[in-house]
């Protein structure tokens, strides 16, 4: 794991895990797992709130005395997602009946919602943005469905910018922000593209850019965190996000704010095909 980076195992059960203590904050954790056909395991949840997202396969899911057979998508770009959300205190079980490959976040929590399925017909869908920022949101957990966590998926096209304009949550300010933990877990297609994603304070004590590459997951601990995708490829990103006070209050970097109104740019911008001298015409009653 580099400082921001965490590398995908595609040959491990666990292809990824991020603990509250690897990362360096409170309350989030993360895993990618994998299973082949036939394979499968049993976990207790303990003092956790879980939310396992079907990233691709079919599978056989159980918690408590509850049941659900599922046939998921292909991959994450071939429609919307099913996940398993599991309260503290409970013991669940996956099987895989296809190839299976699951993002899985988890939060401590004190365990007062019950378990449930959540199919695509639950998952609200956004197109958030506009012009070369625009991109979809489709929401998992929002606030309320669980205790500490939060879950979309982000679809960026080709050459289109995402999370902008660029916003924080690392301070409790209700209203403004919160202070929650995130994870950006990627997926490019074609696989073999990448996207930028910067990573700034303020002070610009923190000022990074991640190059990333499918099936990177990206810690954002502190500051703005915008996206920027390479022209020719798609991009998703499974976002988990952690707190004591989960919402989606964020604070806009203030020199950015006013791209949230005026996606296509201000007045006067740069047009192609771009011509003349530059000069103008001359006033009248110019020699």
């Amino acid at each position: 794991m580099s400082d921001h980076v965490v590398k995908l195992d595609r040959t491990a059960t666990i292809r990824a895990d991020v603990t509250p203590e690897r990362a360096g904050w409170r309350h989030l954790g993360f895993q990618v797992r994998g299973l082949r056909a036939g394979e499968g395991f049993v976990a207790e949840s303990d003092g956790h709130e879980v939310c396992l997202v079907l990233l691709a396969g079919d599978v056989d899911l159980s918690v408590g005395g509850e049941r659900w057979s599922v046939a998921g998508r292909r991959g994450v770009f071939g429609g919307l997602p099913h996940a398993l959300y599991v309260p503290p205190g409970q013991r669940y079980g996956v099987r895989a009946v296809t190839d299976l490959e699951l993002g899985i976040g988890m939060a401590a929590a004190e365990g007062r919602l019950p378990p449930r399925l959540i199919t695509p017909d639950d998952v609200k869908v956004e197109i958030r943005g506009g012009h070369n920022v625009t991109r979809q949101i489709s929401h998992v957990l929002d606030p309320g469905h669980a205790e500490k966590l939060l879950c979309v998926e982000v679809y960026t096209p080709s050459g289109n910018w995402s999370s902008y304009p660029p916003h924080r949550h690392d301070e409790h300010h209700p209203g403004v922000e919160v202070d929650l933990d995130e994870v950006y877990h990627y997926r490019i297609d074609p696989p073999d593209g990448w996207a930028l994603q910067r990573l700034y304070t303020d002070d610009r004590a923190l000022n990074d850019v991640v190059i990333v590459a499918d099936g990177d997951t990206v810690l954002v601990r502190r500051g703005y965190h915008p996206v920027a995708m390479a022209p020719g490829y798609d991009g998703y990103y499974l976002n988990f996000l952690a707190g004591e006070h989960p919402s989606w209050d964020a604070r806009d970097e203030p020199d950015l704010a006013w791209v949230r109104g005026q996606w296509a740019g201000r007045e006067g911008r740069l047009r192609l095909p771009l011509g003349g001298s530059g000069r103008g015409a001359p006033p009248e009653g110019a020699p």
